[in-house]
């Protein structure tokens, strides 16, 4: 009898314990929008603020969630409400669903929060505006220690002197200074990096780097598998723009994750434009550093990395660099592939998220199902006729990016899943499975909201953004072993997962092509079929396996552009067709679709992904024929350009021979603009064959009227023969028509 009374008070005690409602706290930060970030003072309060708040967040949130804020507006507008911040919420709080039976708690202010929270304070980390790469040694050093970050400013209104000075305040200690007490800067790029002995890098903002990586991530105390590629804080020396692009909110998941924050140029060839006293290459060095000390501390395993190239204040032409702002992104996608690094790409427009670290914490289930097609399917839908046949028409598919971010799914979500008229076509969402690594709930909404022609597939490249040219061997930024091995195995971890056996869009970006062994990879991880750039030829079945496409083009307005594309279809039917919208709303998606049946000339079918690629295959098998290579002759040759006439800054010689599957910036300039004649000359190992030469050409729309009077092309057998003009041709379209 003890023991069963004993048993039955411990089973109560329980049940008791369990109805007990946990506490949700809510900060409400939107107040911040109303100030003036024109005005100095302001736009350091801003900055105070968010940065103060965001690093106790992800503290506080590091093992349960706790507190949340409200700040990012749907889209990135100015949004005194917090919109996106209150969508979420409400849906995590709804009857049944995750934080239901939380009891939420507002928190009125600043002090407030600290008294809230104070036993999770250990103290302060306090850094140098003046060195600006210490806010961001700043964040790392919150997560690993437990310490809110706050920017020195020895003024009687700042946030600095308030917390730790003033009288009324709550006078937190200061345990860790990234800038000596006086306010002189401790990081001066000379002399040797403070507290580590080993020499200067010659830039002071590299040293603040070199010594967190030491200290933090070389010591194993860092997470080496989150980084953050975040703006520091010279953003209060230059505050234009949206106030939230300052994406400090988004420094909550690092926190939390105790990962390592950083802000440094890809680019080696040019010093940066906020430490231009550098010495050349020293912000690309230091990155590799960080890249390579994450690797080893992470076994080689893959790394995320989560945010982007702050393009309009950084390392582009934007800021005075001779770079492009996509350039610039592959630039750095490069870099990251050969150090098993991915991309979850805040890019600037919808770059800012908060609360991840509360979103994070959601735990996702085994496994997301999704109902997909098989032949008899399509043979019911009227796809393949009686006697076998596909049936004649021109068939599209689209692929609903951007969603390689978790901050663009939190932001865009809340209008665009949310419509009304979702479920009335059949979409391929591509959403990256591993933004479900920051936005774990709203993955699991979308999936656990989505109706039947709601279909899924991977965003850029699989459960990341990495170029693969650059996982095999030699790695040309690294020279580290190949990462193809961990490259899968993270990807079949996330699309098994999700369900997912179509990537959606390959990005090669500079990188070599996807040989053999990576296209075998894709097969397996991906055998219901990839899009993408460069890939043998414009659509066919890898060792009849896995259907592959070339993406035919990005579309951007839905009615002109389903016009233009209209002109060439339906000639030789059954066609297949994939086309890439960003950020699309339902709207927009329905309104190419009847743009395009309108004025095509036969019948138009836009089907999912995998109806798509399922018909594509059957077809390909069926005649046991591809289609024509409409590609990029450098995308599957072994051929290297020898020598051109003088481009513009921002492009590449080889979008020249692309047309219109090469995508690099829209309206690119190839050639710089001057009187001479403009040629390209390269040449091939191996013996090619070209059948076709096609010149496409357009006006920029300018007052140079830019166009070809003339084209000609030669070729020879060997470097010392002659050449042979096989085509002159002279161009008669004036510049103003295509």
């Amino acid at each position: 009898m003890k023991q069963v009374l004993l048993i039955m008070l411990i089973s109560f005690a329980l049940l008791a314990t369990g109805c007990r409602a946990k506490d949700l706290y809510t900060y409400d930060m939107t107040y911040l929008w109303s100030l003036d970030v024109s005005k100095p003072d302001q736009a350091r309060e801003a900055w105070d603020t968010a940065h103060f708040v965001s690093t106790l967040q992800g503290i506080v949130n590091q093992k349960e969630p706790t507190l949340y804020i409200f700040f990012n507006g749907y889209n990135n507008e100015t949004d005194p409400t917090g919109g996106a911040d209150r969508f979420w919420l409400e849906k995590m709080t709804a009857k049944g669903r995750w934080l239901s039976s939380y009891r939420q708690k507002e928190i009125a202010d600043i002090d407030a929060l600290v008294k809230t929270f104070r036993k999770s304070i250990n103290g302060l980390v306090v850094y140098d505006e003046n060195v600006a790469a210490t806010s961001n040694a700043a964040t790392t050093c919150a997560g690993v220690n437990g310490m809110p970050a706050v920017r020195y400013d020895k003024s009687r209104d700042s946030l600095y002197y308030h917390l730790t000075q003033d009288p009324k305040g709550p006078k937190l200690p200061v345990k860790v200074w990234l800038v000596k007490p006086d306010g002189s800067s401790m990081f001066t790029g000379k002399g040797s990096i403070p507290g580590t002995g080993k020499p200067s890098t010659g830039s002071a903002k590299c040293d603040v780097y070199m010594w967190a990586k030491e200290k933090f991530l070389d010591s194993g105390k860092c997470n080496p598998h989150v980084l953050g590629y975040y703006l520091d804080c010279s953003w209060v020396k230059n505050p234009g723009g949206r106030l939230s692009n300052f994406t400090l909110t988004n420094h909550d998941y690092i926190v939390a994750k105790k990962g390592f924050c950083f802000d440094l140029s890809p680019w080696d060839d040019e010093v940066p434009s906020d430490d231009p006293g550098q010495p050349l290459g020293a912000d690309t060095a230091t990155l590799k550093a960080i890249l390579l000390s994450a690797y080893e501390q992470n076994k080689g395993q893959m790394i995320q990395a989560a945010g982007f190239l702050p393009w309009d204040r950084k390392y582009t032409g934007h800021a005075g660099g001779r770079h492009g702002d996509v350039e610039g992104e592959w630039k750095y996608a490069e870099i990251l592939s050969c150090y098993n690094a991915y991309m979850d790409a805040d890019a600037l427009g919808m770059s800012a998220m908060a609360n991840a670290s509360m979103f994070s914490q959601f735990r996702l289930k085994s496994k997301y199902p999704q109902k997909k097609p098989t032949v008899n399917d399509l043979k019911k839908l009227g796809y393949i006729l009686e006697d076998g046949s596909v049936k004649k028409a021109v068939y599209l598919t689209y692929y609903v990016g951007d969603y390689d971010a978790a901050a663009w799914l939190y932001q865009r979500m809340p209008e665009i899943w949310e419509s009304p008229d979702r479920g009335s076509l059949p979409l391929g969402w591509a959403f990256n499975p591993n933004l479900a690594e920051r936005f774990a709930f709203g993955m699991d909404y979308i999936r656990s909201t989505a109706t039947e022609n709601d279909y899924f597939v991977t965003g850029d490249v699989g459960a990341g953004y990495i170029n693969p040219g650059h996982l095999v061997e030699p790695r040309q930024y690294s020279g580290l072993p190949s990462g193809v091995k961990a490259w899968e195995e993270h990807c079949k971890k996330w699309m098994d997962r999700f369900d997912l056996s179509i990537v959606g869009f390959v990005i090669d970006g500079f990188a070599p092509a996807m040989n053999e062994e990576l296209l075998d990879m894709y097969s397996r991880i991906a055998p219901d079929g990839i899009g993408g750039q460069k890939l043998p030829v414009r659509n066919g079945l890898y060792k009849n396996k896995m259907p592959y496409i070339i993406m035919q083009a990005d579309v951007y307005n839905p009615e002109a552009d389903a016009k233009a594309h209209a002109g060439y279809m339906g000639k030789n039917m059954p066609e297949f067709y994939m086309f890439r919208n960003i950020l699309w709303p339902v709207e927009n998606q329905q309104t190419f679709y009847d743009t395009l049946k309108k004025n095509v000339k036969g019948d138009v079918e836009l089907l999912s992904p995998y109806h798509f690629f399922l018909l594509m295959k059957y077809q390909i098998q069926r005649t046991n024929a591809g289609y024509s290579a409409t590609g990029n002759l450098f995308d599957y040759r072994n051929i290297t350009v020898t020598d051109h006439s003088p481009v513009n800054g921002i492009s590449n010689i080889n979008d020249m021979f692309g047309a219109w599957d090469s995508v690099v910036e829209a309206g690119v300039t190839i050639f710089e603009d001057g009187p001479q004649d403009n040629f390209v000359e390269w040449e091939t190992k191996e013996e090619a064959e070209i059948r076709t030469v096609t010149l496409a050409t357009r006006p920029d729309g300018d007052e140079r009227k830019r166009h070809t009077p003339h084209f000609a092309f030669y070729v020879k057998n060997s470097k010392n023969a002659p050449w042979k003009e096989v085509i002159s041709k002279d161009i008669s379209f004036p510049p103003e028509k295509e």
